[in-house]
């Protein structure tokens, strides 16, 4: 048989409904807290990769210009065999010259073209826009 005392000790280990209340609000904030700080840790982690991989990316494109300069120098050098050395260097760089040129022409009309409205979807956008008119029409 029970007594009262044993009673109120098991009514008092079922939680009330404020208490469960309380105890999920606070769990929902060490949960929002926690999470938070996994995002933040996340996010720095993710920027010192990012970081170290500009690093490596700005590196190598150091190391790709020398590598560039050291073939014109070569050039400049296989040339000098035949031409006299400033010769051969005006040669080379003319070239040179010429390739830039190229490149920003084309370049050029690359970014034209890019700034062009577009025009197939402008197109596509206004035959959208005449057909919803029409079918308001006919739905009316």
């Amino acid at each position: 048989m029970s007594t009262p005392h044993a009673q109120h000790r098991a009514a008092d280990a079922v939680p009330t409904t404020p208490e469960l209340l309380r105890e999920l609000s606070a769990q929902t904030s060490r949960l929002i807290r926690d999470e938070m700080r996994l995002a933040q840790k996340e996010f720095e982690i993710s920027a010192q990769r990012a970081g170290r991989g500009a690093g490596l990316a700005g590196a190598a494109g150091v190391l790709a210009v020398l590598g560039l300069a050291t073939l014109v120098a070569a050039a400049v050098a296989a040339l000098s065999l035949v031409l006299s050395v400033w010769l051969a260097a005006v040669v080379v760089a003319v070239v040179l010259f010429a390739a830039a040129g190229i490149a920003a022409m084309v370049g050029k009309k690359q970014v034209e073209q890019a700034s062009e409205p577009p025009r197939e979807s402008a197109v596509s956008v206004k035959q959208d826009f005449e057909t919803i008119k029409e079918s308001r029409h006919v739905a009316r």
